[in-house]
């Protein structure tokens, strides 16, 4: 398959079905690549058509990183107004409203997902609620809310329907009311002994949020340790925090089977020492993501799956069928708004422009909104070594951080991983205060390909954070040098 720059006055193919309503453009989900790509193509004159099942803005907007990250804030709030006394000042007895959490959520939401839908509609597409399915290549069913259907075909079709929380086959589990992610964010009552099936970033962030509202929480996970994807001194630094929260976690455990009792939930689970019996007033399942493919048709449509029913898309995100796309979380790799939406101007730019990007290669940073903040980018140093490269392991605690010391929130640490022979930083990871922002300023860095030598070197107003990766890049790192086959210290460069 090739690209092609659509023409503005281009006819669309016909089709004898007088039933069928021709389109320019189908889009199949209105997320965080869906929308802004419907109203881009909209304002170029195209006759578009998004077609969105629940809530304008996917996931991010709705059950994502906008109701979880005000939680989180929230229960910030509550955990410094506790350590009130600590900066000098005193309060009196810290207490959360629950019910009051939720409206400020729900408001916030609901001003963000309106905005999505006033965005989409004032640029001039057709939208429709409803469900969508393939009946051909490029032919579309919509079932409406009210039950009545439309025929739609256009030459071009973006999938961007995202992922839903995956469910285990865990006996019992939907019996004993477990609630997934959306479910928790429903509800009305905080818990008193929250059970988490799951250590992965949702996990984590719902498990230290309710810590801190002053929930029971256990996590339940099946790794030997959290953050299977990060070093592990970054790793233990981060569980070391959230045990300070009040977080206790069972690592190298596997649930067994669920109960529903009078009182809340029983999980039975198997770890090193046997198994055991949890009780407790709610279960979270945070078992990673599933792809909403299995009621699209896409094998009337000729569009190819994986294994796990990911959509199969090669770097510019075509899939097997020509005409046909898909975007976000829906074709699988790394599951970030970011992505989506980077997976939007990659298309926008090849239907509009003519212009070749790709998905290879590209920067993934991210953050999960634990406090500390973990953000990551680039390569971390046990996937530097495993890929036997010559570099430089900066590493500096929090505890050396002036702007961290002054606001006492000196947990965690940042590294940097820097080429031995270009000085360029191939990834760095933050665990600290406002991580994902200091991260940026790294990320910024290896897209201009500013060396770690300049970093060390720059002029950062102090006191911010960003000042610390003066002293970063000013520490003594450990170079990994694949020909010696040796660990070895050396002063910076």
């Amino acid at each position: 398959m090739t690209y092609r720059a659509e023409k503005e006055n281009e006819t669309p193919r016909q089709h004898p079905d007088p039933s069928t309503r021709e389109r320019d453009v189908i889009v199949i989900g209105a997320g965080q690549a869906g929308g802004p790509l419907a109203g881009v193509l909209a304002r170029s004159g195209r006759r578009v058509t998004p077609i969105e099942r629940e809530h304008v803005g996917g996931t991010c907007v709705n059950e994502g990183c906008t109701p979880t990250k005000t939680m989180i804030a929230s229960a910030r709030v509550a955990y410094l107004a506790r350590r009130a006394q600590e900066y000098g000042v005193h309060l009196g007895e810290v207490s959360v409203d629950f019910a009051q959490v939720q409206t400020r959520k729900d408001q916030i939401v609901e001003r963000f997902r309106s905005g999505s839908t006033e965005g989409v509609k004032k640029a001039g597409v057709e939208l429709l609620m409803g469900q969508a399915r393939f009946t051909g290549p490029t032919a579309v069913q919509v079932t409406l809310e009210d039950g009545s259907r439309q025929e739609l075909r256009a030459p071009l079709v973006f999938i961007n329907t995202g992922a839903r929380p995956n469910w285990p086959d865990i006996p019992g589990l939907r019996e004993a009311g477990a609630l997934d992610s959306t479910g928790l964010l429903n509800l009305t009552e905080l818990p008193g002994h929250l059970l988490i099936l799951g250590g992965g970033s949702i996990g984590l962030e719902f498990s230290q949020a309710f810590a801190r509202f002053g929930s029971r929480v256990t996590v339940i996970e099946q790794a030997q340790r959290l953050a299977t994807r990060e070093d592990a001194d970054v790793a233990e630094a981060l569980k070391q925090a959230l045990e300070e929260d009040g977080v206790t976690f069972l690592l190298g455990s596997r649930a067994l089977r669920a109960r529903r009792t009078g009182t809340g939930v029983e999980l039975v689970v198997r770890g090193q020492d046997g198994e055991q019996l949890l009780q407790g007033t709610h279960l979270l399942v945070a078992a990673g993501r599933t792809p909403n493919t299995d009621d699209l048709g896409l094998r009337e449509a000729g569009v190819e799956v994986s294994d796990r029913g990911y959509v199969t898309v090669d770097e510019h995100l075509r899939t097997t069928t020509e005409g046909v796309y898909a975007l976000g979380d829906v074709k699988g790799g790394p599951a970030f708004t970011h992505i989506s939406y980077d997976d939007y101007r990659i298309v926008r730019d090849a239907i509009l422009h003519g212009k070749v990007r790709s998905t290879r290669d590209r920067l993934v940073p991210y953050t999960v909104f634990t406090d500390p903040q973990l953000a990551r980018v680039g390569l971390s140093e046990t996937e530097a070594r495993e890929q036997e490269r010559p570099v430089r392991i900066y590493t500096l605690p929090m505890t050396g951080v002036a702007r961290a010391i002054e606001t006492a929130e000196t947990r965690g640490l940042m590294k940097a991983v820097v080429d031995d022979r270009t000085d360029q930083i191939l990834g760095a990871t933050v665990l600290g205060v406002d991580g994902g922002e200091l991260l940026s300023v790294l990320q910024m860095a290896m897209m201009g390909r500013v060396t770690a030598t300049q970093v060390r070197e720059g002029v950062f107003a102090p006191p911010t954070l960003s000042e610390s990766l003066n002293n970063l890049f000013m520490g003594t790192p450990v170079l990994h040098a694949p020909q010696a086959g040796s660990r070895e210290r050396r002063e910076a460069v």
